[in-house]
C-alpha cells in the first residue's frame, strides 16, 4: 500500500489540503475541534508530512550542524555525544560532517550544509576570517568551537590551550623535572600553537624547550617515543608533555615497548 498523502488526510477529514498544512504545522488559524479531527485521520492514515515539505512552509529543518576536523579518537567521540544530546533534548537533529582536515573539505561540507541547517557548529583550523566569509552565508546563525579569531561575528566558544599548556608545564617544573620535553601538534592548527606558547610560557628562564615534532595521531606520538628512545638514556628528558591525549598513547606505548618505566 502506498503511503498517505495530505491528500488522502484532507479527503478524510473533509478539510481543505491547506487546512490540513495549517493544522499540522501549528497555525492558529484552525479550530481546535478541525485540528483534533485531521490529527486523529493522519494518525489512523499513518501520515508523515514531507521533511522538505515542512521546511519550505516553516523555513525551518529543527537540524543543526556540526563540522569536525576528524572524527576519530575519544576527544571527538564525546564532542559528537554531547552535541547530538543537547540537539536531542531540544527536539533537532544532528547533521555531521568532517572536513579529514582539509580545507577544501571543509568548504565543500560548509556549502553542502547550507540550507539543510538551522545552524551550525565550526570546528576547522582553516575557519578564518576570509573562509567564513566565502562559505558561510551570514544570515545562517553558527558558533565557531575553539577558534584563534576574536573579532568574528560569529560566537566563539574556546577552551584555555594555552593556560592549560602553562599550568601543565609549571606542575611538571614544581615537581623538580628540568628536562621536559614536548611533543607538540601541527604547525597550522591554532590550538597546536596555543598549546605550545603556553608550555614555552610555563619554562622559568634557565630551562631550554625540548621540542619533538608530532601531528595529534597516535602514530606520531609513537614516532616521538621512538626518538627518545634512540638517545642515550642519560641524555633523555625527565618528563614529557604530549599536546594531546591520543600522542600520549603512543607515546607512552613506544617508551614501555622500549623498557621505560613511566609513573
Amino acid at each position: 500500500m502506498a503511503p498517505a498523502t495530505i491528500k488522502d488526510v484532507a479527503r478524510a477529514a473533509g478539510v481543505s489540503v491547506a487546512t490540513v498544512s495549517r493544522a499540522l504545522n501549528g497555525s492558529s488559524n484552525v479550530l481546535p475541534e478541525t485540528r483534533e479531527r485531521i490529527a486523529a485521520v493522519a494518525r489512523e492514515l499513518r501520515y508523515s508530512p514531507s521533511g522538505a515539505a515542512r521546511s519550505l512552509i516553516t523555513r525551518r529543518t529543527d537540524t543543526i550542524g556540526a563540522l569536525l576536523p576528524d572524527l576519530h579518537g575519544e576527544f571527538f567521540s564525546e564532542l559528537i555525544r554531547g552535541i547530538d544530546q543537547a540537539a536531542r533534548a531540544r527536539g533537532l537533529h544532528l547533521l555531521l560532517s568532517s572536513s579529514h582536515d582539509d580545507a577544501d573539505e571543509a568548504a565543500a561540507a560548509l556549502r553542502a550544509m547550507n540550507g539543510r541547517v538551522d545552524g551550525l557548529l565550526v570546528m576547522s583550523p582553516h575557519a578564518d576570517g576570509d573562509f567564513l566569509s566565502q562559505n558561510l552565508p551570514s544570515s545562517l546563525p553558527a558558533v565557531l568551537l575553539n577558534s584563534g579569531i576574536r573579532q568574528a561575528p560569529q560566537r566563539v566558544f574556546a577552551v584555555d590551550n594555552f593556560g592549560g599548556a602553562r599550568e601543565m608545564t609549571e606542575h611538571l617544573v614544581r615537581l623538580g623535572h628540568r628536562h621536559i620535553a614536548f611533543v607538540g601538534g601541527p604547525s597550522a592548527n591554532f590550538e597546536a600553537r596555543e598549546r605550545e606558547r603556553g608550555y614555552r610560557a610555563g619554562l622559568p628562564a634557565h630551562i631550554q624547550p625540548w621540542l619533538l615534532e608530532g601531528d595529534f595521531s597516535e602514530a606520531g606520538g609513537e614516532r616521538a617515543g621512538v626518538a627518545l628512545l634512540a638517545m642515550p638514556a642519560s641524555q633523555r628528558p625527565g618528563a614529557v608533555f604530549a599536546a594531546n591525549d591520543i600522542m600520549a598513547i603512543g607515546l607512552l606505548g613506544a617508551l614501555l615497548a622500549g623498557g621505560v618505566r613511566v609513573p
